[in-house]
């Protein structure tokens, strides 16, 4: 079976993901009643003045790729903050008392039009905060959003079904340590090492479903590297998956359940460093949401694949061979959790560069970089096929401008959208990891 005949699968698997969610039984009060409680608790104090800041200047308008493939102003990542802004002048701001007597209160059709505005139309890349004069944070907003209406049980099928898989049999997909181990001793038969349930490590390596299931030369092509090296590392088969569908959906206790799989995984190795594998929105979720039981940071680092990567060869402990064709032609999607949200920013550049092909950046580039259109879990949204094939436009004209032929990715959410837009529109850029190539030219 070929990878492309694995992306068609999981691609059907996805269509059918909404019959697999099991929705809350809620009265219409209820759903409105939650998802406000949700809004009133999350409204500190900066997210108060991110909701008062706005001057409605449409600065954010230019940065998002939604509304600027659409011109469609309901696109427009301002507005997707509005029932969050009426909420908070009615019950939580210093003249609520005063709006109520004005301002009309959300009601549950508000809601379920709001479902398309922060979950199939943002992928909460950031770039319309850091364009926005105010310093307003709408990423952040909009993840409340998307918790408010989680708690109504309003989010969409298709996240809410496999938040539950995760949540429930703590498997994604259907891939749980079985299908880790499947995975393994196919990779050990091409000969390739990789240490499983290991009692001590210094290095604890997690991966995900994608991994697993589709692209298995990155999680190869990671362990080669990491055997290269010749550090202690392994492989947890009870805390592997970094993918975190609470995260996705709006589930806090969800998001914190799969977060602390992996920290209790680490600390019974007592590892001083965690590998993610290829994976964006993992990043935030481990590196700057998770804490300890009792609030404290986390005893280890936590670095993404690509982050990891740059640092070796920046470093000088990890050295590539040539390439086999110096005149290729190559070009980088920085993801946005990643580069926006994370600052790895020099790093998976830093593994490019030392490929020694022709490295060509976009325009514009790093953290100003256009998103791909398929973050966030809004690749699984079925009914969001189009307006984000309309937002890939962005990505895909933008690559070209470059003359790259080969487009490298270090989130495989990224990869998967690329591949889709690919396929829907005959693009005949390759599309690489920065793993994977980095692998390739290892010494012998």
């Amino acid at each position: 079976m070929t990878n492309m005949d694995v992306f068609h699968g999981f691609l059907q698997a996805i269509h059918h993901l909404p019959e697999m969610a099991q929705p809350d039984a809620l009265t219409d009060a209820e759903r409105l009643g939650r998802a406000k409680a949700v809004m009133r608790a999350k409204t500190d104090r900066g997210l108060a003045l991110d909701l008062e800041a706005c001057v409605n200047c449409g600065y954010c308008s230019e940065a998002c790729h939604f509304y600027q493939s659409t011109q469609d102003p309901k696109y427009s990542p301002s507005r997707k903050l509005d029932l969050l802004r009426r909420v908070h002048a009615r019950e939580t701001s210093a003249f609520a008392p005063l709006k109520r007597l004005f301002l009309p209160d959300i009601t549950l059709d508000d809601l379920k039009e709001w479902q398309e505005l922060v979950y199939d139309s943002c992928t909460e890349c950031g770039r319309c905060s850091m364009i926005c004069p105010m310093g307003v944070n709408t990423a952040r907003g909009v993840n409340v959003m998307r918790e408010a209406l989680f708690e109504a049980g309003l989010a969409p099928l298709e996240l809410t079904a496999v938040a539950q898989e995760q949540a429930g049999r703590g498997t994604v997909f259907g891939v749980g340590p079985d299908e880790l181990r499947q995975t393994v001793d196919l990779l050990r038969a091409q000969g390739i090492t990789i240490p499983l349930d290991e009692p001590q490590a210094d290095l604890m390596l997690v991966t995900t479903v994608i991994d697993v299931l589709l692209f298995q030369d990155a999680l190869a092509a990671t362990a080669r590297i990491l055997n290269h090296l010749g550090v202690r590392w392994t492989l947890r088969s009870a805390g592997f998956e970094a993918a975190n569908f609470g995260l996705l959906s709006g589930s806090e206790s969800l998001q914190k359940a799969a977060s602390q799989r992996l920290i209790d995984e680490a600390l019974a190795i007592g590892a001083k460093t965690v590998i993610l594998p290829e994976c964006g929105h993992a990043y935030p979720a481990l590196r700057w949401e998770a804490r300890l039981a009792n609030g404290q940071p986390l005893p280890f680092e936590v670095l993404a694949a690509s982050e990891f990567v740059g640092r070796e060869i920046t470093a000088g402990r990890l050295q590539l061979q040539p390439p086999e064709d110096p005149s290729r032609k190559i070009t980088y999607h920085d993801a946005c959790k990643l580069a926006r949200h994370g600052g790895v920013v020099d790093e998976p550049r830093a593994a490019l560069k030392a490929l020694g092909m022709d490295l060509r950046e976009t325009t514009p580039t790093a953290e100003q970089n256009w998103c791909c259109g398929g973050g966030a879990g809004v690749f699984l949204i079925n009914r969001a096929v189009g307006l984000r094939h309309q937002a890939w436009g962005i990505k895909r004209e933008q690559i070209d401008a470059t003359g790259a032929d080969t487009v490298v990715v270090s989130c495989g959410s990224c990869r998967l959208n690329v591949m889709a837009g690919a396929e829907a529109d005959a693009w005949p850029t390759t599309i690489e990891s920065v793993v994977e190539m980095v692998a390739r030219q290892l010494p012998a």
